[in-house]
């Protein structure tokens, strides 16, 4: 089942603009933000200080990381798991390698 995407307002680095993400998404943002201590405003404004293109893209992407590093349990689509772990920001962003690269960074 298609996720619907949702545009919300959130304040990024003090100035106010709107993001579209499917729902799915929004629901994991938040829960990384929880298990961070942080509002999801706080944890948009990390990403953005990080990204180098669509902000909407580099959520999405950072999402995608903490769910390939294990980092997120939690309720999507209403299916209960344990609570997750969310590595840090700046880790996740240093995997971002082209497969190739890694491969060969492997090998040396």
């Amino acid at each position: 089942m298609p996720s619907a995407v949702k545009k919300r307002s959130v304040v990024v680095s003090g100035h106010r603009t709107s993001i579209s993400l499917e729902r799915a998404f929004w629901d994991c943002l938040r829960d990384i933000a929880a298990q961070r201590d942080l509002t999801i405003n706080q944890l948009v404004s990390e990403i953005d200080a990080g990204r180098a293109g669509n902000l909407s893209s580099a959520i999405r992407v950072f999402v995608l990381r903490c769910a390939m590093a294990g980092a997120i349990r939690g309720e999507i689509d209403g299916d209960a798991a344990e609570p997750f772990r969310v590595p840090d920001a700046a880790r996740l962003a240093d995997r971002g390698q082209p497969a190739a690269q890694a491969k060969s960074d492997q090998r040396t």
